[in-house]
């Protein structure tokens, strides 16, 4: 297999019907350059099975990354999906998120040495999400702000998401006040920034621990970049249950850490997964 331009990564956790729609995204883009890994958080077996029975539906090639279910571990996963990638450029989103066609190609035509990407998502309401069928993605009419107001989707200003083109896009990038964060559902950077940064902080559980990812990109000189109306993603409505107060402290607390100290690199990321041998981790590619 030739070496893919850059490297899609998204986590995933028992939604195969929502991992069905994001592989279908990534099957319909403008390039096919580019390989997919599914950073699978201890899945059971239909989450493998949804992704073999598409391989052959999709241009590029499929890895799927799985570890046991311990808990929210998406840090762990993603940092074996880091290193697992092929490519020089990583592109992460979310398994239910649903990228628009030129999804890839924005992120690369975008990307900036001494830059990460910060793009942001469209966020649908559980009716619509359900909606949304194979053939709405590979026309990309369930990226038609009119065919979603049919499906009843209220009129607000955020619709301007997916209704901005060209230099319009251009011009609200560039001038809306949104800080440039990393957003796991939407952020790009170059494989060896990420290295350096040594990947996510492990011990971080739900909420926060891609904005402090971000947080020691920046501190290390890597500045964000907003591309919040140009790389767009359709955000897949769902519960979260593994969301808890104890967790989004723990985060706050190392996030703080991580802005007063100007940290640039974790002690709890890639190189201990790789001391430790990636026990307990499994790929399977075709």
């Amino acid at each position: 297999m030739p070496v893919p331009v850059a490297s899609v990564i998204f986590s995933t956790y028992n939604s195969e019907a929502w991992l069905r729609k994001t592989l279908l995204g990534f099957a319909v883009q403008d390039r096919a350059d580019f390989e997919v890994i599914v950073a699978d958080d201890g899945s059971g077996d239909a989450t493998r099975e949804t992704v073999d029975a598409l391989r052959g539906r999709v241009p590029f090639e499929v890895s799927h990354v799985w570890q046991p279910d311990e808990g929210f571990r998406k840090s762990r996963i993603l940092n074996k999906a880091i290193v697992d990638s092929r490519g020089d450029y990583l592109i992460f989103t979310d398994g239910d998120c649903v990228p628009r066609r030129d999804f890839v190609s924005t992120h690369l035509r975008l990307r900036e040495r001494g830059r990460f990407l910060s793009g942001g998502y469209f966020k649908l309401p559980l009716d619509i999400s359900t909606a949304i069928g194979d053939e709405d993605i590979a026309v990309q009419r369930c990226f038609d702000i009119e065919w979603l107001r049919g499906q009843g989707l209220p009129r607000k200003p955020r619709d301007v998401k997916l209704t901005a083109e060209g230099a319009f896009a251009d011009w609200l990038d560039a001038l809306v006040p949104v800080n440039a964060t990393w957003n796991g559902h939407n952020a790009s950077g170059w494989k060896d920034d990420l290295l350096a940064a040594n990947g996510f902080d492990e011990r971080m559980g739900y909420g926060g621990q891609d904005r402090e990812f971000g947080e020691r990109l920046e501190n290390a000189g890597v500045r964000g970049k907003r591309i919040r109306h140009r790389a767009i993603c359709l955000h897949l409505d769902h519960a979260r249950g593994y969301r808890t107060q104890a967790s989004i402290d723990a985060n706050l607390a190392i996030r703080a850490r991580t802005r007063a100290e100007r940290i640039t690199r974790t002690d709890h990321g890639i190189a201990q997964l790789v001391a430790q041998g990636a026990a307990g981790l499994i790929r399977s590619a075709a």
